[in-house]
């Protein structure tokens, strides 16, 4: 079989395959999903299939499902699994038409190792949802924000005119944007964020431990920075950009509430936009809004862009419908929507 399963221990291999492939973005590199190991999201593995008609990766985190507090007192850890895509976007990228070895080869690895599930957040820019529907079940989502930047010229007239007025005001009131990675700012952005999350209520996944921070520092150093707002020297808003192959994305954010009168995040992300498109990046990656709906959040990342939106699909597989039937019963699941269900 020409499938290989790759883990960290073999890093370097892992990114010169993901490098090779004409179209990938940050997702799939090792350094990203190095931090959400740390963070407790499961193994990262790279899938790799080949042969002489066609090629592709999947990036995924293996979790064992015995590790679920539903289920420590009724499952063998180290038996039964399930596969979701890192936080953020992935699923397959191939190259290449005749797919269907590639697939079949991919059930019958996932099926030898225990694999029950898999849940995929498939990439809105790259679109690979749409070589994938064959496989997986997939699910189109609420729509998403990206801002082209082919020229300076391009990423301003995208702009909504309150949006402008809004960077504007925030260029008057003395706000300044600068960019870099070393440890001090990250220490800060973590300040800023938690400060954010706790104003928003939001849930404990989203905070992060230092070490996360340090891995993304460390591990991503030509692919991720802090952007960050100053008021007479005072940081008031701050966001990690990561990026790949032309393909910039906003990761974090954080702001400090005294100071968004002044919109420094309006004109914080603007200047990313800029700084993308002076350094070879063709698309810069807002996302939508919460569970994505069409919310407050979404209609501040709407403002950034006039031109035509993307979708956001998710892809859905089961590998073991028995066992996943069993797990559900034994979960007493109360979220029928929620996949896999058994994790609901």
């Amino acid at each position: 079989m020409n499938l290989l399963a790759i883990g960290l221990e073999r890093a370097d291999e892992w990114d010169a395959i993901v490098r090779s492939f004409e179209k990938y973005d940050v997702y799939w590199l090792s350094g990203y999903v190095k931090a959400f190991k740390i963070h407790g999201d499961g193994e990262p593995l790279l899938l790799y299939y080949y042969d002489s008609d066609v090629r592709g990766i999947n990036v995924e985190m293996k979790r064992d499902v015995a590790d679920d507090d539903k289920f420590r007192d009724y499952l063998q850890k180290g038996i039964y699994y399930d596969f979701a895509t890192p936080y953020g976007y992935g699923g397959w990228l191939i190259e290449g038409e005749k797919t269907e070895n590639l697939f079949k080869a991919y059930d019958t690895w996932a099926k030898d190792n225990g694999i029950i599930s898999e849940f995929v957040r498939f990439h809105p820019l790259i679109r690979n949802h749409e070589v994938c529907r064959a496989f997986y079940s997939v699910v189109q989502l609420g729509e998403v924000v990206h801002m082209d930047l082919f020229s300076p010229e391009d990423v301003w007239k995208n702009l909504s005119s309150k949006n402008r007025n809004c960077i504007r005001k925030a260029m008057k009131s003395g706000v300044k944007i600068y960019n870099g990675r070393f440890p001090e700012i990250y220490e800060k952005f973590i300040q800023i964020y938690n400060s954010t999350m706790d104003k928003v209520g939001a849930e404990s996944y989203y905070y992060f431990k230092p070490v996360f921070y340090s891995s993304i520092l460390d591990n991503l150093p030509q692919n991720a920075q802090v952007f960050w707002a100053e008021k007479d020297e005072a940081i008031i808003a701050a966001s990690i950009i990561i990026g790949a192959k032309g393909f910039l994305n906003y990761h974090l954010s954080g702001s400090i509430k005294e100071f968004n009168s002044l919109a420094p995040l309006n004109y914080l992300l603007y200047e990313v936009a800029l700084w993308g498109s002076a350094n070879g990046f063709s698309s810069f990656y807002l996302g939508g809004g919460v569970g994505s709906r069409e919310d407050s959040l979404f209609a501040f990342k709407r403002a950034f862009y006039k031109g035509a939106l993307n979708h956001f699909y998710i892809g859905k597989r089961i590998y073991d419908q028995k066992k996943y039937d069993e797990l559900v019963r034994l979960g007493n699941v109360a979220n029928e929507d929620w996949f896999p269900a058994y994790r609901g």
